[in-house]
């Protein structure tokens, strides 16, 4: 598993920084992203397409790349047995602004489908939570993106 994502990134991406750790940060965002559309229990082409957009934004990736990080990322969601090896990365290196905007992204995929669900809130709570965002981050991140 973890040799082909290795080897999707190294034919497919040019990655500014490139380092094995860099891919697992890129996947890790993509797979909470993905969480996030399944907390509500309801896969929704809205949230998919939310997904897309801010995985492409995010990482400048073409539609044949950005599918398939999003592949990757639902593989790697599936075997997963809880959010603790994504945060964890995320956490240890991301900066405070780009936890934030991951923050952000998880909102614009929560609110995509018109409603924000109590489990899509619960999860976004959790990952800034294990992600060391402070709570008045937390706060300005899903105002942000409700006033938009």
């Amino acid at each position: 598993m973890l040799d082909k994502i290795k080897l999707f990134f190294s034919q497919q991406l040019t990655i500014e920084e490139s380092s094995n750790e860099t891919e697992q940060l890129q996947l890790a965002a993509a797979a909470l992203l993905i969480e996030l559309s399944k907390a509500d229990y309801q896969r929704d082409a809205l949230e998919h397409q939310a997904i897309e957009s801010a995985l492409k934004k995010c990482f400048q990736l073409d539609s044949q790349q950005l599918q398939e990080v999003i592949a990757l990322a639902e593989e790697e969601n599936e075997q997963a047995t809880s959010l603790f090896q994504f945060t964890t990365l995320i956490k240890d290196n991301y900066s405070p602004e780009q936890r934030f905007e991951l923050v952000k992204m998880l909102w614009q995929v929560a609110i995509a489908d018109g409603e924000i669900s109590k489990y899509e809130d619960h999860l976004i709570r959790k990952v800034a939570d294990l992600i060391y965002l402070p709570h008045s981050e937390f706060i300005k991140a899903k105002l942000a993106v409700m006033g938009s």
